[in-house]
């Protein structure tokens, strides 16, 4: 599965899902009734001329099939309190697993502490959990299926996976690190997508998983993932979630991945976390959802992770890198000397040659069809910016293809001339691969939230929200913005601020002002009060300098701009207000 296909299908479904929300009528019938009492209701919604797919019991709630006539009857029965459309959800796809230290879950406050992780449960909605892959935990992980989706310790369109990786990686020298890699952390898997393309499910489904969730996790604390969503609202689905919320559970999900403004549900309800997504760089990802619900972000852009298929390779005098398929090439092993293909941009003297590309200038499919022109066996498409990616071709190639990322493509420069084999076959194996999305953004809060939590058990799920809120580097407008929410995860950050002494106090910013120093532009703050003996700068969100508890200091040389400051207490969300400077 590719990033691009899958943003393409997911914005295509979610668009028929929002034209069905407007009709308030479910183009297959199937609904949701929530009835005043369970007794008798499929007798009641089988005389109506419906059949009962799912009953969710603490709901007091059925998910069925019924005809127009039906929902119209049942609507006006004394029993039920409303019918509302069963909603379906999608899987919201898009490693060097640079989010990893990005936020602070490889910190040694996590690593030197054994406790990391214990008596806490992350449940995992989504397509699986591919149990025999080689970087995956088998030991601390229990699942559930929903009939017809096949075994849930088996993932055929590897999101699942995927997401499990970054949760819950083992630290075991292969492949990638997860947020919580030692074991200790209990994963839950709960199967709601199947297919090669992962399909759908119905917020029923995602009900019954949560339900589900609660009774597995059992006294452990317990952070639910939910990389997935859709465009229409479910008010059985918004109670459920809201009250396990108020009940101490943490729900989080997908923010979207359309690039526009619209909500995406289960992330737009009130007791779940909307997670955005963000590039290496730290900078939102341009289809990441930005809207009020938005609450906090973490990586999404090129994360590498997990998954059940056959690693694509390509190597070459001794070396061997693992890359991505180039979905609509041709899925074989090819043979040749390795070429050096420059961009790839005109066709070369290249036959029987594996070629090696650049990326940019033209299209993958440009490329690649200039490669086949020029007579090469294979295209191995190495980046152009940090990090590896995932690509199309938007069509079919008779040559297979591959993406590599750029630090691998350096090194197979190295190697021109020499005999190399590219191989992207299809097949289960212990695949590594590149993903963007905010599907990849929410395993990093949820493994986040659990570490923290695990090292915090005392805590509430809304104390753990909170530290999360607070301590996350703020991006964008300063404060909460639609784009970033609150700001980048910050792990280290938030065991710190629920670890802080209540009596820890923050000073007061009295004053910003620009000064100008060997005529170049830098801010001058004072500050008084505070409880602690140093202090953290922020600008922007971002620690500047850490400097004595004086009243006093100058941050600069500043470029024209506007800057938010901060005085906090050290390795805290224990701040000051903000105070804006504009130059």
């Amino acid at each position: 599965m590719t990033s691009t296909q899958t943003l393409a299908r997911v914005g295509a479904l979610a668009a028929v899902a929002l034209a069905a929300s407007a009709s308030a009528s479910a183009a297959d019938g199937r609904y949701i009734v929530k009835f005043r009492d369970l007794q008798g209701a499929a007798t009641t919604v089988q005389a109506a001329g419906g059949r009962v797919a799912l009953e969710l019991r603490p709901q007091r709630a059925l998910a069925a099939e019924l005809p127009a006539a039906a929902v119209e009857v049942l609507r006006r029965h004394p029993r039920v309190e409303y019918v509302e459309v069963d909603a379906r959800r999608y899987p919201l796809a898009q490693s060097v697993p640079y989010g990893i230290p990005m936020v602070q879950a490889n910190d040694a406050v996590f690593t030197g502490n054994a406790a990391s992780g214990s008596n806490t449960t992350v449940c995992i909605i989504d397509s699986g959990y591919q149990r025999a892959h080689e970087d995956l935990p088998d030991t601390n992980v229990t699942g559930t299926n929903d009939a017809g989706s096949g075994n849930w310790a088996e993932d055929s369109c590897g999101h699942g996976s995927h997401v499990a990786g970054t949760i819950a990686a083992s630290n075991n020298g292969l492949g990638v690190l997860g947020v919580v890699g030692n074991g200790n952390l209990h994963l839950h898997i709960e199967k709601v997508f199947s297919g090669a393309d992962c399909g759908w499910a119905y917020s029923s489904s995602l009900v019954t998983a949560l339900n589900r969730c609660v009774a597995a996790a059992g006294n452990n604390r317990l952070v639910i993932n939910m990389s997935l969503g859709g465009s229409t609202s479910s008010r059985t689905e918004r109670t459920a979630f809201d009250n396990a919320y108020a009940n101490g559970v943490l729900p989080i999900a997908a923010a979207g991945n359309d690039g526009n403004t619209r909500t995406s549900y289960p992330a737009g309800y009130a007791g779940v976390v909307s997670v955005a997504a963000v590039d290496a760089a730290g900078v939102v990802a341009s289809f990441s959802q930005q809207n009020s619900d938005v609450e906090l972000a973490a990586p999404g852009v090129g994360v590498v992770s997990t998954t059940p298929f056959k690693p694509s390779t390509l190597s070459a005098g001794g070396s061997s890198w693992v890359g991505t398929d180039i979905d609509g090439s041709a899925r074989t092993s090819v043979s040749g000397n390795l070429v050096n293909g420059g961009d790839c941009s005109a066709v070369g003297a290249w036959a029987g040659r594996v070629v090696l590309c650049q990326r940019g200038t033209i299209s993958f499919a440009q490329k690649v069809a200039n490669v086949v022109s020029g007579g090469g066996v294979g295209a191995a498409i190495y980046n152009n910016e940090p990090g590896g990616f995932a690509g199309t071709l938007n069509g079919s190639s008779t040559i297979p293809a591959i993406s590599l990322s750029d630090t691998d493509g350096d090194e197979a420069l190295g190697r021109i001339g020499n005999a190399a084999t590219l191989d992207n076959t299809a097949g289960v194996g212990n695949g590594y691969e590149a993903y963007d999305g905010t599907s990849m953004a929410t395993p990093h809060v949820a493994g986040v939230a659990a570490l923290v939590w695990s090292l915090n058990p005392t805590r509430s799920a809304a104390d753990i929200r909170e530290a999360l809120q607070v301590t996350a580097i703020d991006k964008g407008a300063a404060g909460r913005d639609n784009a970033y929410g609150f700001g980048i995860i910050q792990a280290k950050a938030a065991h710190a601020w629920l670890q802080a002494p209540v009596a820890e106090t923050a000073p007061t910013l009295t004053a910003v002002s620009s000064v100008r120093k060997k005529g170049k532009a830098y801010a001058r703050l004072n500050w008084s009060g505070g409880s602690c003996t140093q202090v953290d700068v922020r600008r922007n969100g971002v620690v500047v300098q850490t400097t004595a508890n004086d009243g006093s200091t100058d941050d600069g040389p500043l470029n024209s701009g506007s800057y938010g400051y901060q005085v906090c207490v050290p390795d805290t969300g224990i701040c000051s207000a903000t105070a804006v400077l504009n130059f």
